[in-house]
């Protein structure tokens, strides 16, 4: 099998969709031996705010000098960002080997008439593998879908389950309320992990302190009052926890300020554990940490944003980081949302900051909401929306309607993202070009 023949078997099992339950995973790891159990993790779940910690930690973990891998969805740029050691991506060749051998485990349970397992299922084995074969230190896991019955609770050795900000996303799924939604997610708790969780709603917080007692697992939680010294910043932040003074971090968005210091009480935790991590390794991963697509610059003059706000709390946090870094600058979307989100509530918590708002299709992915219908939806809220045929028109249009005091912002799905900043980097690149010739002419 090469890299082609790879992409094209992922492509065809697409068709499995998607389906909560670890039948498949048992079945599937137990034929290929189990790799996840000869690996340690930390299991994150939330509604928002995972990947932002799962960066820091994997960055801060690297940088104290230990082999990390991470495994997240859904990417911005290409398929094999998903499975990761050391932030390098899996090598086409290792991916191609692993693929081989989970495809012909695929084979024998289809042929013994048991269910296909679907594609996130195969890649979360395909991860287990490639770490079992590099011989991770730790795997740093963020779940797919709720936490109980995803695929990446199949594990056993969790070393610490972590929790950022957990609040309503996939009903359909995890449960009609808050607290069913809680419950779900605090399935990842072993017995005797450690439990770390970010600031939540009381009856959130009371669920998970619950789980943690009857797993006797010791429960820690992020004291909001201890976050001190706070200097905000479009592109750099500092902030002092735990006693660290004036730890910096690149991730701009007032809520990077909590997911970093979750990731903050998770490495004190883990120090406990027998992962240590000095205070020059902490200051120096938390810097360095890189998270693409989430309130991250993209563009300078006009400032164009990409954020993946996706559901009414990821819409909630970016209007409140709007209102706080760019009070009076003239604001312009690009947005881009799934049909099976909430849709009119992102539009809800966002529309009044806007003067114009651009609707595009997110691009190949079947569940991308049209970019007419979506304006259709936001001129229920806002009377200046256009929709747009491409990307490209997207960004080009945007940038008729800003000036270079102006603030252009694109989001909802993460799976426009990247295209959409390839695009911005495309343009910068060529503007700096030709600007370059004409100053040498």
């Amino acid at each position: 099998m090469n890299y082609k023949e790879a992409m094209e078997y992922m492509e065809e099992v697409n068709q499995y969709g998607s389906v909560l339950g670890l039948d498949n995973m048992r079945e599937l790891c137990g034929r290929l031996g189990n790799p996840q159990n000869d690996l340690r993790f930390i299991h994150i779940a939330g509604t928002n705010g995972k990947g932002s910690v799962l960066a820091y930690l994997s960055t801060v973990f690297k940088a104290a000098g230990y082999k990390i891998g991470r495994y997240i969805s859904p990417v911005i740029f290409e398929y094999r960002e998903r499975i990761q050691v050391n932030g390098r991506p899996i090598t086409k060749q290792a991916l191609c080997e692993c693929l081989e051998e989970i495809k012909q485990m695929v084979d024998e349970i289809v042929e013994e008439g048991l269910p296909h397992p679907t594609p996130f299922e195969i890649e979360t084995v395909m991860a287990f593998l490639y770490f079992k074969k590099m011989k991770c230190d730790i795997v740093i896991l963020e779940t797919g879908m709720g936490g109980l019955s995803d695929a990446t609770n199949i594990i056993s050795n969790t070393v610490a389950a972590v929790f950022a900000s957990i609040s309503m996303d996939h009903m359909q799924y995890l449960g009609k309320t808050q607290e069913e939604i809680a419950e779900n997610k605090a399935g990842i708790i072993k017995n005797g992990c450690y439990v770390i969780s970010a600031v939540q709603k009381t009856e959130v917080l009371s669920i998970l302190m619950k789980r943690a007692e009857d797993k006797n697992s010791p429960f820690f939680v992020v004291e909001e009052e201890r976050i001190t010294r706070v200097k905000y910043g479009v592109e750099k932040q500092r902030f002092s926890y735990e006693g660290y003074k004036d730890l910096e971090i690149g991730l701009a968005g007032k809520h990077q300020i909590t997911n970093a210091a979750l990731a903050v009480k998770v490495i004190d935790v883990l120090g406990q554990a027998g992962y240590p991590v000095k205070e020059k390794a902490l200051r120096t991963g938390l810097a360095d940490t890189v998270w693409r697509g989430r309130f991250s610059v993209i563009g300078r003059k006009p400032l164009f944003i990409a954020d993946g706000a996706h559901n009414e709390d990821g819409a909630k946090k970016l209007a409140d980081s709007i209102r706080f870094y760019f009070t009076n600058k003239k604001i312009i979307y690009i947005m881009g949302i799934l049909r099976d989100k909430e849709y009119d509530k992102i539009i809800g918590e966002t529309y009044g900051l806007a003067q114009d708002i651009i609707t595009i299709t997110p691009p190949g992915n079947p569940r991308a909401m049209h970019a007419y219908d979506l304006a259709k939806e936001a001129e229920k809220f806002h009377p200046r929306v256009t929709a747009s045929d491409s990307l490209e028109e997207a960004v080009e249009l945007s940038y008729l309607l800003a000036d270079k005091d102006s603030v252009i912002i694109a989001f909802g799905s993460l799976s426009y993202l990247g295209g959409l900043i390839r695009i911005i980097e495309n343009r910068d690149r060529i503007r700096s070009d030709t600007h370059g010739k004409s100053e040498k002419s």
